[in-house]
């Protein structure tokens, strides 16, 4: 298991745009991708359980990722979180 923690930074936290993306990116792979925010865990390759989140600006996320492609899987989530400017 791969485990990455995170400060948002965005003014408009994990809004749809960036969440869509974020979905887009585990989905490309196999590895199980959750995102953590306040103690409730969620499925990062469902829409609406990262937005069901609500996570905002100066928010701390933690992304896991487990499977046999878990290392890519997290490199990719992390450049996708560094492209769209939530970190």
């Amino acid at each position: 298991m791969e485990k990455r923690d995170y400060h948002i930074t965005s003014e408009t936290g994990i809004h749809a745009r960036p969440a869509t993306l974020l979905v887009q990116t585990a989905s490309k792979f196999d590895a199980k991708s959750t995102l953590a925010y306040q103690g409730k865990s969620v499925d990062l390759k469902s829409i609406m359980g990262v937005m069901s989140l609500g996570v905002g600006q100066g928010s701390d996320v933690s992304v896991s990722v487990d499977g046999d492609d878990a290392a890519a899987a997290l490199d990719a989530i992390d450049e996708t979180m560094k492209k769209e400017g939530l970190v």
